[in-house]
């Protein structure tokens, strides 16, 4: 179940043809676990995540989610499998179905690329 502390945006903060201050964003979170969309780039939402903690378990049916750890530690638990642990510039996939859970031990900034409409508390 979800945690009432998840702050999540669906609606793209920016525009095509807008400069993002990606840094000022971050700088400005203080919300243990923010997620933004930035913008829509065709179908796909491109997201910010400012996150510290665990997120629950849960899986996107239909889509994968991409994962791009801008700084700080990001390790994501799968259904299965071993943990998957980032750093900084490192990315990874979960494939869509797949039961995953976020975990980060540090306070993280991760960029996510979903399908536009993506439930991001999972299906």
């Amino acid at each position: 179940m979800p945690q009432a502390d998840y702050v999540i945006h669906y609606e793209p903060l920016f525009n095509v043809l807008e400069t993002m201050d990606v840094q000022a964003l971050i700088d400005q979170v203080d919300e243990p676990w923010y997620n933004q969309t930035l913008v829509q780039v065709g179908d796909v939402w491109v997201r910010l995540g400012v996150m510290q903690g665990e997120f629950h378990w849960h899986k996107h049916d239909e889509q994968d989610e991409f994962f791009f750890v801008l700084d700080g530690k990001f390790l994501i638990e799968l259904e299965g499998a071993d943990t998957v642990e980032l750093g900084p510039r490192q990315a990874f996939t979960v494939p869509a179905g797949m039961l995953h859970r976020p975990v980060v031990p540090v306070r993280s900034a991760v960029l996510m690329i979903e399908k536009a409409g993506v439930k991001a508390t999972g299906d």
